[in-house]
């Protein structure tokens, strides 16, 4: 999913290229450029939860591991 988020941002870029060159037109720029930040940050966003949750598993695997050595 990370890397449909990358490509919408990507495309949103080109978009307001399009929009600011060929037309003039800022409003649009505006609006296809935001959408692009916020793909570009949906995308960042998935990337922390994914590596996140991998390293709390690792963590809980370690403590587990701890505790039955203990015992």
């Amino acid at each position: 999913m990370e890397r449909v988020w990358i490509a919408v941002s990507m495309l949103c870029l080109i978009a307001a290229t399009f929009f600011w060159l060929s037309r003039g037109n800022l409003d649009a720029t505006f609006v296809a450029a935001a959408l692009g930040v916020v793909a570009w940050f949906l995308s960042l966003r998935k990337r922390l939860r994914s590596s996140n949750i991998e390293h709390d598993e690792t963590n809980f695997e370690n403590e587990s591991n701890l505790n039955q050595d203990e015992n």
